[in-house]
Formats: structure tokens, C-alpha cells, sequence
């Protein structure tokens, strides 16, 4: 596997090394020793499975408390990830930074612990799947706007792609107004 820092050092994101021949590919997609010696000793405790019709934007989820750090991938389609760091006392406090990850390029991408978590869906259907470090917890789930002007976060939505949200998703507060990690 290769590592490789974003724009925010601690996300990371992980190209597998991809085994290919005649009858398809091979490819570990997580190895524990290999991510506690970059230093990403975390337990995982769940697997989630999601699916998504193209123009579908999920987020930006985070919990105040039980925070999460993720392991995603796209094993279907293709999406546009995105980590907006929310850890007050970050160098890289407020800043975002988003990655590809689709079927064909098997990128993951690793997000610690502190960040608010979303994805748009660039292809006609895409299935994501990703690890987390702590249970779900509801009384503890935050929305961050995903529009936020703040951010900026600049979504590749097409001209006149109809969005597809959530009712919470719709109502995720600006980043100047949310509860953040001390």
C-alpha cells in the first residue's frame, strides 16, 4: 500500500497495491501492521455499506462525542470524499480536502478522528463502504452546511445536476456557528 498525506496531513489517502491477471484482482484494502507503522493504530468496530444514485450528497456528518475516524472506499461507481477538519487547536482548522475514489482507481482514503465527513456521487449508482472507530451515535450526530460559503468547498456538481439530500443534510449548520472539537 502507498500512503500519501493530503492537503491536511492527517487524512490519508491509500492506494492499494492491485494483484491483476486474466481472472480479475486481488487487493488488501486494510492491513493493521502496515497502518500502525505510519502510526493509525485505531480498532474498528463497525462496517458500513451505503448506496447512492448519481446527484446524491451525504453530509457533512461528524459526532461531538464518540467521534469517528473513517476508512473509505468506493467498491462501486465513483464519488467525490470530502474531510473538513474541525479540530480547534489544528493547524488546519476550517480547511477541507477531497479526493476521488471510485471503482476503478481502489483509492481509500483515512480520516481521523475530529473531521466532518460527506460525499457526492458522480457516477449513476455508487456503493461505499467504510470502517469506523466508534459506534453510531445519534444523540451525538452533528450536520455541517455542505454548502457553507466559509468552506467553499468546491463539489464537481455539473451545471443543472437536480441535488439529492437529506432533510438534516439540508438543515447542517455553518461551520462558524458548530460545535467543534476543543
Amino acid at each position: 500500500m502507498e500512503f500519501s498525506p493530503t492537503k491536511i496531513p492527517d487524512v490519508i489517502q491509500i492506494k492499494p497495491r492491485v494483484f491483476e491477471d486474466e481472472r480479475g484482482f486481488f487487493f488488501e484494502a486494510y492491513q493493521s501492521l502496515l497502518f500502525e507503522k505510519l502510526g493509525i493504530s485505531v480498532r474498528f468496530v463497525q462496517d458500513n455499506h451505503v448506496g447512492s444514485n448519481r446527484g446524491v450528497l451525504r453530509g457533512l456528518h461528524y459526532q461531538i462525542q464518540h467521534s469517528q475516524g473513517k476508512l473509505v472506499r468506493a467498491i462501486v461507481g465513483k464519488i467525490f470524499d470530502v474531510a473538513v477538519d474541525l479540530r480547534r487547536k489544528s493547524s488546519t482548522f476550517g480547511q477541507w480536502v477531497g479526493a476521488e475514489l471510485s471503482t476503478e482507481n481502489k483509492l481509500q482514503l483515512w480520516i481521523p478522528p475530529g473531521f466532518a465527513h460527506g460525499y457526492y456521487t458522480l457516477s449513476d449508482w455508487a456503493e461505499v463502504l467504510y470502517k469506523v472507530t466508534d459506534f453510531y451515535a445519534p444523540e451525538w450526530e452533528r450536520e455541517l452546511l455542505w454548502n457553507d460559503p466559509y468552506l467553499a468547498i468546491e463539489w464537481p456538481i455539473p451545471q443543472g445536476q437536480t441535488l439529492a439530500l437529506s432533510e438534516k443534510d439540508a438543515r447542517g449548520m455553518p461551520f462558524r456557528q458548530a460545535e467543534v472539537y476543543e
